[in-house]
């Protein structure tokens, strides 16, 4: 019980994953004043603004810095990690969210207009379309984690 114990009682754990929930929270709040309405799913989706991923790995390596040292090999090792997170939010993943809009226009277009002559059947299931971010979420994303993490 007292490894559960040391593990919950992790600061750096704590503000780090605090950082994610309130990211994710954001995201509800902003759509509910820009669409005027509650969409609770957000709170387990990827992608949108702020970019949880990155408040998640800015306020790790912001912490990190603050409690075990700006010269330290761990703060690096945090500052490196949160460096790759926020180009593949951005870079990789964007990517592969455009990719999955095209696909799912081509197979709802087939759909339409080819459906007769398909020796195939089509997934029911659409591509997840949101799942990277823009860098200003990802910059939303960085902002968050580091003022959490200094604040906290």
């Amino acid at each position: 019980m007292s490894q559960i114990s040391t593990i919950l009682d992790n600061k750096i754990m704590g503000i780090s994953l605090a950082a994610w929930v309130l990211a994710q929270i954001a995201k509800i709040l902003l759509n509910f004043f820009l669409e005027k309405k509650w969409d609770l799913n957000l709170l387990m989706s990827s992608g949108g603004f702020p970019s949880s991923h990155t408040a998640l790995v800015s306020s790790l390596a912001i912490s990190i810095g603050k409690i075990e040292g700006w010269n330290t090999p761990l703060f690096a090792i945090a500052v490196v990690l949160a460096v790759i997170v926020m180009y593949d939010a951005a870079g990789v993943r964007r990517a592969a969210g455009n990719q999955a809009k095209v696909i799912n226009y081509l197979v709802e277009w087939l759909r339409m207009h080819q459906a007769d002559r398909l020796a195939f059947t089509l997934e029911e299931k659409r591509l997840k379309e949101l799942i990277g971010h823009t860098p200003f979420e990802v910059f939303g994303g960085a902002i968050l984690g580091c003022a959490i993490a200094l604040i906290l």
